[in-house]
């Protein structure tokens, strides 16, 4: 009888353990976006250092409509840990109030696993151009809007993406009109800047690193609160229209229903990943913060975006059908 209780005992021990055991089969990343930009960059780098906790880490990119192809696609899941996704601010902050039926439900469907990263948004501007103007500071382009109304434009990639949005509230803090110039995606947008055909971009800093390096893009300005390390010298907005604020940021998340204890392991896996010297290193390349968190306040930052951005869409008019 002694004999029996230990043996059970033993199996009992042996199927707790296999619970926190590396999985069987290999974790799928779900990247809502085509390859090659910044969020898949920055997920391969991730899935790559975290691969030592949690065994093969499989990136997989789903892009559609706006990135909800992919995001729906890891909401309905099974909620196990062998399915994850990235979480950005387009997915689960704007996509609810910019499209006119959702597949999935942004606060409901998901549960958060940690915040990857922070990119600062930058005003940039053709640098013929703005030699052009005479435009030399943030403050130099608000004045020339409100001297010449109605002649400036700026374009983004698309109604009611990151930048559109980043640009109506650019031009509500200053008190200007500019033209809003759609373009199918942020590298179409960018080469209009860059050929001269708008006047100005609000893009994040990753994409926009590159021309602003070779002297192609002059930044005027970068909208998160406080200066930025990845681009010294180049003022905060808010330093001229007070309480700006807008940052580019995504995460990772899970089918809601994921067990805590999933959750947890997944988390401390990718926390220590994101802390790496080596994963600072490759996103600081990519001007790109790591920005480890918790679950909780990752859901929290994703539940204070979408009340932020719900007013803005509105107001906007964007809508997609």
């Amino acid at each position: 009888m002694q004999r029996r209780s230990l043996m059970l005992a033993s199996v009992a021990l042996a199927a707790s353990a296999a619970a926190f055991a590396q999985p069987a089969r290999p974790i799928r990343l779900v990247v809502p976006y085509a390859p090659g930009g910044p969020l898949d960059v920055t997920a391969r780098a991730l899935a790559e250092r975290a691969e030592g906790k949690l065994g093969t880490v499989i990136v997989e990119n789903k892009p559609g409509a706006g990135g909800n192809i992919g995001s729906d696609y890891v909401a309905k899941a099974a909620p196990d840990g062998s399915v994850i996704g990235i979480a950005a601010v387009a997915t689960h902050a704007i996509n609810p109030w910019l499209f006119r039926k959702m597949p999935f439900d942004a606060g409901k469907d998901f549960a958060p696993i940690t915040q990857m990263v922070r990119v600062p948004n930058v005003l940039v501007m053709n640098t013929d151009s703005a030699a052009r103007l005479r435009i030399q500071t943030l403050a130099d382009l608000i004045a020339y809007a409100k001297k010449n109304p109605g002649k400036l434009n700026y374009g983004s990639g698309g109604n009611g993406s990151a930048g559109h949005l980043a640009g109506e509230m650019f031009k509500q803090g200053a008190g200007i009109f500019a033209v809003h110039i759609p373009y199918n995606g942020g590298n179409p947008a960018q080469l209009a800047l860059l050929s001269g055909q708008v006047d100005f971009n609000i893009d994040n800093l990753a994409t926009a690193s590159a021309n602003i390096k070779a002297g192609k893009l002059k930044p005027l300005a970068v909208t998160t609160a406080q200066r930025s390390p990845l681009l010294p010298g180049v003022p905060a907005m808010a330093e001229t229209i007070k309480g700006f604020e807008v940052d580019t940021w995504w995460g990772l998340v899970a089918p809601a229903g994921t067990p805590h204890e999933v959750i947890d392991r997944l988390n401390a896996a990718f926390t220590e990943a994101l802390r790496a010297p080596e994963t600072q290193q490759r996103f600081a390349q990519l001007m790109a913060e790591p920005v480890p968190t918790t679950p909780a306040q990752f859901g929290q930052l994703m539940a204070r975006e979408r009340a932020r951005y719900e007013p803005v869409v509105k107001r906007s008019g964007a809508k997609v059908d």
